[in-house]
């Protein structure tokens, strides 16, 4: 993967502080802006518990939750997608492109279709073993002489996907409830959604981010080509393995949470790169900034843009990510 030259330790370090201000701003905008604005006082006062009228209670009962999970499901994306280019050495590699999302989706439709499911809670284990199903599928279809390849990989995520929402797709036609249930949280939102959701997650999410910060400087050195990693003494079977599990720990997570949710992955590595360079030791650092603020900046869009009515942040994300991911494309073929 191309780098894009090493900026100063000083620099990075600077550009990190401004982008958690960036985040913190976005943050408070998440807090005031919707369908009812709320003055920031207003919020502060509301979030200090000095405020217990209908502003404080938009504020503490709907918008804090909705912020935090923003939060949450920003940072798991912005790094699973770093990760994910990072193992497979691929920049259009995210768990959308590799067909990661498809899989948790297609696995949880399915699991509200036969066992009932009503509540995203109940959706966890399902989001994970369709993830983990659909990276071994895809990493199997990638594999050419041993070594993965990116053109092989980027095809049979594509391919992966397609297929798994058409399968997710006649699952929820065979069944109006399955749809009733289903199409909300297919959508991708962070909408109507408690911090009490995040508790079955926070482990796993936890363990990928862990993982994802451990091998970083690994990751740099599969940046080089598997021999090259491997006379470095690199485990490199390992480190695939190991980056693998984080990716579908952190996109299994966002997914039980918020729905399928496209571009935030893919994204968020490509601008932090820009802005810190190809090192992981600051690479993922950087995109625990950038996808929250990128996924918070897309959810402030979707609630503003055609107030008082709201749009769901998969739509707003996946609107953005079209164009996002065919200049990528095209400069990866260049």
């Amino acid at each position: 993967m191309p780098a894009t030259g090493r900026p100063a330790p000083t620099r990075r370090a600077g550009l990190l502080v401004a982008g958690a201000a960036a985040l913190a701003l976005c943050a408070a905008l998440s807090l005031a802006a919707g369908s009812r604005a709320v003055p920031l006082g207003t919020v502060w006062h509301a979030l200090a518990g000095d405020d217990a009228g209908r502003d404080g209670l938009v504020v503490t009962g709907l918008r804090v939750p909705r912020t935090v999970i923003g939060l949450a499901v920003g940072a798991a994306l912005g790094v699973a997608g770093a990760v994910a280019q990072g193992v497979t050495r691929n920049p259009l590699a995210s768990p959308t492109t590799l067909g990661i999302n498809a899989g948790a989706s297609f696995a949880v439709v399915t699991a509200i279709y036969a066992l009932r499911l009503e509540h995203p809670a109940q959706y966890l284990w399902f989001a994970f073993g369709g993830a983990a199903l659909a990276t071994v599928a895809v990493l199997a279809l990638a594999r050419r002489a041993g070594e993965l390849d990116p053109v092989r990989l980027a095809l049979g995520g594509t391919v992966l996907a397609a297929v798994l929402a058409s399968w997710t797709s006649a699952v929820m036609l065979a069944s109006h409830r399955t749809l009733d249930e289903a199409r909300f949280w297919l959508a991708g939102s962070l909408a109507g959604r408690q911090t009490g959701i995040l508790l079955p997650v926070l482990a796993p999410l936890a363990t990928g981010l862990v993982l994802a910060l451990a091998i970083a400087s690994a990751l740099n050195a599969l940046a080089l080509g598997d021999e090259t990693a491997q006379a470095l003494g690199v485990p490199v079977a390992r480190i695939r393995a190991a980056g693998g599990l984080a990716v579908v720990l952190l996109a299994a997570s966002s997914v039980a949470v918020a729905g399928p949710l496209s571009f935030v992955g893919l994204a968020a590595p490509h601008l932090v790169r820009r802005l810190l360079g190809a090192d992981h030791r600051w690479l993922i650092p950087g995109c625990l900034v950038a996808g929250p603020l990128l996924l918070l900046g897309s959810d402030i869009a979707g609630r503003v843009v055609l107030a008082p009515a709201e749009l769901e942040v998969g739509i707003v994300t996946a609107f953005l990510g079209a164009p996002v991911l065919a200049l990528l494309a095209r400069k990866a073929a260049r």
